[in-house]
Order: structure tokens, then C-alpha cells, then sequence
């Protein structure tokens, strides 16, 4: 779906905030919670745990990329979220954008047969959007939370339920956290979403929330100390041990930033040693198990990034991979894992030449 010159002329004056520039962006109004800000004590929870600490293979002998020839899949974009359901080996891709051009379409993609198939789905769909969060729940689908459209920001939270074909959004009561752009989610030991800072017009957000499915309740996570600063543009998962792990990302007035923080079950943030890659926005991650790997993005001075990494979730520790000739620089990829095929697997993005739809293969065994 193609916007309108005027959301066209809006997106250009509020996406200038945040979104991966070569330029640091103006200091923008406080955002609702700042740095600083204290929060509200968390409800213990109320679901069982779903994450495994299961995936492909962390400490690979010769991880080598190739690229994959799919055949007709999504058109090329970036900043769409691709989620993967391993019980039935599927990954399934929604919105972004290319340009001024913003999605609303899903795809999934069989992660066996190698094979695209678009999906009219039915329901309470989101509206188009990009910068949004992707995160496959077991029992409700792929559950799509926030985003941006021209100057709207989104604070929905709805499940795509591959069974029956359908969206439905799902009630946001408790604390609810403000519309945003370039959050990050994650799925936690406790069955809740976990989400983390971002964007809007406000400025940029420093809090932590949970979305708990049982009582379809978001509520603050209550911290104590020191907490990232107010961000966007950077991604968030979670370690085999428990801890919620925020890297990197766009702070006021600097366009790329390069530290790494852990929450834990106490709700204490804890910054780790000053990471080894260079400081990057909007780009690819993905865990494997004990390990976290990332791929591209921007760096300080809106430079597109081809450089890969490995995280030892237990030690924080980074090292970098090389993998033979790879992926061109890019930002606004994602990166998944297909554990059953020992590999990670690359798609979309932007870079020197444009939105992309090539498919890369990173080869873990």
C-alpha cells in the first residue's frame, strides 16, 4: 500500500528522529520514561515457560554464507519482522517497507521445501506498518505489537493464527505500553512478550513491559538502578539463563550506539564490558541456543555494515566470524534460525543499491 504525499511529507519530517541516518538526530522532548524514571512493581507470573534453550550449533568449525535462489517470494524491504514457529518449520514474514512504499502482507516461508507462499489472511489485521515487532507465541501465532506508517505510530498488539488464517487483536489492558517505533520483543521464560524502549513523536523510551497472554494484561517491569539509555533501532533476546539481552541501537543525538545491558529476574540492569563490534543500528539478530549472532546495520556515520558476529550468551563475550563472501552491506534484515537445518537464514534489508529480496543461507555446521 503507497501513502499519501502528505503521511510521505510527515514520515519525512518524524522518521528523521530516529530511523538509521548518516546524521545524529536533534535532541528530542522527553520521552515517558526516561532513564530515570521509576516503575511499577511487576505481577508475578501467570503462564508456563516456552522458550528452549535449543537451536543450531553455537561454536561452528567453518560457517560459510551462500546465497539462496527461492524463487518468487516478498517484494524487497526492510524493517519488517520474520518469526519462526519450529513446530511446524515455518517462518513467517510481515510488513516493512521499500521507500514510501509500507506493507501489510504476510508470507511464510517453508524452511524445508525452501519455498514462499503468500497468505490472504482474513480477521482484524494490522494496518501496514514497518519497524514493528514479530514474535511467534505458542498457541496464539505470530503475535505483531507496535510500528509506523507515515507520522502514526502503533500501540496494538494482534495474533496471526496460521490454523485458521486469521488476525485478531488481542485486548491490552494493565499498563500498556505508548505507541512506538523500534522497539524490540522478545518471548521470556515466563510466557510473556517482552518489550523494550523505542520511538514516537514524544521522543524515545527507556522502559521494560510484559505482555502476559493468560490475563492479556501488559504490565511496567519495575527496576531498580541504572537502566539503558532511551532508545531505538536495536533488537533484544533472551539467555538460556534468564536474562533479557538489549544491544546497541540510536540514542538523542547519536546515530549509533555499541553497549550491551542484561535485565535480570530481580529487574537490575547490568551493563557489560564495552562490546568489541562497532557501534550499529537496525541490524540483524538472531540466538542460536547459548549463542547470539549479529549481521550488519549502520554504524555512527550511516555507513552500511557487512561485518558478522557471534555473542556467547554465558560469558557476554563477541567474537567475529568469517564467512566467505556474504551478504553486501545492510540494515533492516532480518535473521532467523532453522535449527533442524544447522544454519541461519538472511532476508531483505537496505543498502548502497536499495531495499533488497535476496535470501542468504549462513551455514552453522
Amino acid at each position: 500500500m503507497t501513502r499519501n504525499a502528505a503521511l510521505l511529507a510527515t514520515m519525512a519530517l518524524v522518521v528523521a528522529a530516529c530511523p538509521g541516518g548518516a546524521s545524529p538526530s536533534p535532541s528530542p522532548a522527553p520521552p515517558t520514561a526516561s532513564a530515570s524514571a521509576s516503575a511499577v512493581a511487576t505481577p508475578g507470573p501467570t503462564t508456563v515457560a516456552t522458550p528452549s534453550a535449543s537451536g543450531s550449533p553455537t561454536s561452528p568449525v567453518n560457517p560459510a554464507w551462500a546465497r539462496l535462489g527461492v524463487g518468487e517470494g516478498p517484494a524487497p524491504r526492510e524493517d519488517h519482522t520474520w518469526s519462526v514457529d519450529p513446530a511446524s518449520g515455518t517462518a513467517w514474514l510481515f510488513g516493512g517497507r521499500n521507500g514510501g512504499t509500507v506493507f501489510d502482507d504476510v508470507w511464510s516461508f517453508d524452511l524445508a521445501t525452501e519455498r514462499w507462499t503468500a497468505v490472504d489472511a482474513a480477521g482484524d489485521a494490522p494496518e501496514a506498518r514497518f519497524g514493528h515487532t514479530g514474535t511467534w507465541v505458542d498457541g496464539f501465532g505470530l503475535v505483531v505489537w507496535s510500528g509506523q506508517s507515515g507520522g502514526d505510530f502503533f500501540a496494538d498488539i494482534r495474533a496471526f493464527d496460521p490454523a485458521t488464517i486469521r488476525w485478531t487483536e488481542l485486548p491490552a489492558a494493565g499498563a500498556p505500553p505508548e505507541a512506538r517505533y523500534g522497539s524490540c520483543a522478545a518471548l521470556g521464560p515466563d510466557g510473556r512478550v517482552w518489550i523494550s524502549h523505542g520511538f514516537t513523536h514524544a521522543g524515545r523510551f527507556a522502559d521494560t513491559r510484559g505482555y502476559d497472554f493468560a490475563t492479556r494484561a501488559w504490565a511496567e517491569v519495575s527496576v531498580e538502578g541504572k537502566r539503558p539509555v532511551k532508545r531505538c533501532l536495536h533488537d533484544c533476546l533472551w539467555t538460556p539463563d534468564g536474562l533479557l539481552v538489549l544491544y546497541a541501537g540510536q540514542t538523542d543525538g547519536v546515530a549509533a550506539l555499541g553497549d550491551l545491558w542484561t535485565l535480570d529476574p530481580a529487574g537490575r540492569w547490568t551493563e557489560a564490558a564495552t562490546p568489541d563490534p562497532a557501534a550499529r543500528q537496525l541490524y540483524a539478530l538472531a540466538g542460536t541456543g547459548s549463542s547470539g549472532w549479529v549481521f550488519g546495520g549502520r554504524d555512527v556515520n550511516g555507513a552500511y555494515l557487512d561485518d558478522l558476529w557471534n555473542l556467547d550468551l554465558a560469558t557476554l563475550r563477541w567474537r567475529p566470524v568469517e564467512a566467505g563472501i556474504g551478504p553486501a552491506g545492510r540494515a533492516g534484515a532480518t535473521l532467523v534460525d532453522d535449527p533442524a537445518r544447522g544454519r541461519l537464514l538472511l532476508f531483505g534489508g537496505v543498502g548502497e543499491s536499495g531495499a533488497s529480496d535476496e535470501m542468504w543461507e549462513l551455514a552453522l555446521r
